[in-house]
């Protein structure tokens, strides 16, 4: 646990249980937890979903065949601890939910402490929540948290509407907004290298840094997701939560505590000076068919599911501007999609070339070219600097070198992303968890590229963009060129 004492007894109840997530993420995550003595020896799942054919023993058999582990602990484990009951529409579905729960409780001796897992589609979040607080489940004999997962709304004017809707039934400290980047360590760690390192604290801001790039890029398509996609797009889906979270723990001031309300502060007051995006700073954009490793992929029209005349963007690259003292001047450049040539996240802090440099008479001859830091949060995880040398030899004719740091090189594999956020749901810990008042400043900052409703430059599969990104000042950096 986040203070090293033991994990209170609970149950965790999933709403969405057949899904993919649960099935492939979180039951897997709370079986590594338990099985290695994280989560404490008292706790039990509750799986909630709609199939009427489905009862504990044929749910069990469903998780052991979606995960990838091999271990007859798994199984053992999911026969002693895995449960699952349907909901449904009838009057008589949640009073059946209700009953369960607390015979689970009493079978495992537990003392009351919820958590309701809400791995459902937005459309369903309000209808259930409802549905507990109208049954007796929105509180207990011992604490009660609901953890949501994106999309926390649609725009603005949905996401207040959603929030106004969570705190008629649950203080704001009781609800948990997943965004799974938070739980990645090498996101966390941006606190530390931040604010634990004076050689990076010194330099972090327009004193040192002319930009700041933050870029999330995937090779996959929308798979089976197109229904959801076409909705959401990749504003929705990716930059107003994963890569706006990001930019506020690269841009905010120091939170003062590890606290989650000084955390949260700190991350609201940035994203107040973030000016809203300029769509004529923007570029969205759209896949077509292309050649990814020898094979030709369809284009985002042709995916199943996906209207033919749809307009839904799966890549965007934006300007941002934030109006405070720290940043003034920086522009954060945001970039993000989908088929595109590589799998890779990564924040890129590009340092001013030196005022009073010797070397600027001869900038030309000698190479000079500004300092670096790479910041690679998935795959091949850590960071690099990059500075310059003199070479060996006659005159000064300088080398760009890195200093480098990986994550697995010192500590080996690193822990699933939900497994820490679990955690620190049973710890009551919502640190990194967004809030609300985060959520709908967020919203406020992309809400143009929503309204803008343009048509997204197309891009082949297996590229890197649209060539109209590069018009938007940044100098994108590909860490799998990123060499002297």
């Amino acid at each position: 646990m986040v203070d090293g004492s033991e994990a209170a007894p609970h149950l965790l109840i999933v709403f969405g249980a057949l899904g993919d997530l649960a099935k492939r993420k979180l039951i897997p995550a709370v079986y590594r937890l338990q099985s290695s003595g994280q989560l404490g020896a008292r706790s039990a799942v509750l799986g909630v979903d709609t199939r009427v054919d489905f009862d504990d023993d044929t749910y069990r058999a469903s998780l052991f065949a979606a995960t990838t582990t091999e271990e007859a602990d798994f199984s053992q484990w999911c026969g002693a601890r895995i449960h699952y009951e349907t909901v449904s529409e009838s009057p008589t579905s949640y009073a059946n939910l209700a009953a369960r729960v607390t015979a689970l409780e009493t079978q495992h001796s537990l003392p009351g402490n919820r958590i309701f897992y809400l791995a459902v589609p937005l459309s369903a979040v309000v209808p259930v929540v409802r549905a507990l607080v109208e049954h007796g489940l929105g509180s207990g004999p011992g604490w009660t948290r609901l953890v949501l997962e994106k999309p926390f709304g649609y725009d603005l004017a949905s996401a207040r509407a959603l929030n106004e809707e969570l705190h008629r039934h649950f203080n704001e400290s009781a609800l948990y907004r997943i965004d799974h980047y938070l739980g990645k360590e090498t996101v966390q760690n941006l606190l530390a290298l931040r604010f634990a390192n004076s050689m990076f604290a010194h330099l972090w801001s327009s004193l040192h840094v002319s930009s700041v790039e933050i870029t999330v890029t995937e090779t996959v398509g929308v798979e089976a997701r197109a229904q959801y996609y076409e909705r959401s797009g990749v504003v929705r889906d990716m930059v107003q939560n994963h890569l706006c979270q990001l930019m506020c723990l690269v841009g905010m001031e120091s939170p003062g505590t590890l606290d989650a309300r000084d955390l949260r502060r700190a991350k609201s007051r940035f994203l107040e000076a973030v000016a809203p995006v300029d769509p004529s700073s923007s570029i969205l954009g759209q896949y077509v068919e292309g050649v990814m490793e020898d094979v030709e992929v369809p284009g985002y029209r042709r995916e199943n599911g996906v209207r033919i005349d749809s307009r839904t963007p799966t890549y965007a690259a934006l300007r941002l501007e934030v109006d405070n003292d720290r940043w003034k001047g920086v522009p954060f450049f945001l970039k993000t999609g989908k088929r595109l040539a590589s799998r890779h996240s990564h924040i890129a802090l590009r340092f001013h070339n030196m005022d009073t440099s010797v070397f600027h008479p001869h900038e030309d001859s000698c190479g000079l070219r500004p300092n670096l830091l790479l910041i690679t949060l998935q795959p091949d995880e850590g960071f690099d600097i990059r500075f310059q040398v003199k070479q060996p030899g006659y005159g000064y004719v300088l080398s760009s070198q890195l200093l480098r740091f990986k994550y697995g090189d010192v500590f080996g594999p690193l822990p699933d992303a939900y497994e820490s956020l679990l955690q620190e749901v049973v710890a009551g810990d919502g640190a990194h968890f967004v809030c609300d008042t985060e959520i709908e400043a967020a919203w406020r900052v992309f809400q143009p590229l929503l309204d803008l409703g343009v048509e997204p430059s197309p891009y082949a599969a297996g590229s890197r963009g649209p060539v109209e990104a590069d018009a938007i000042g940044a100098q994108w950096i590909d860490p799998e060129v990123f060499h002297p």
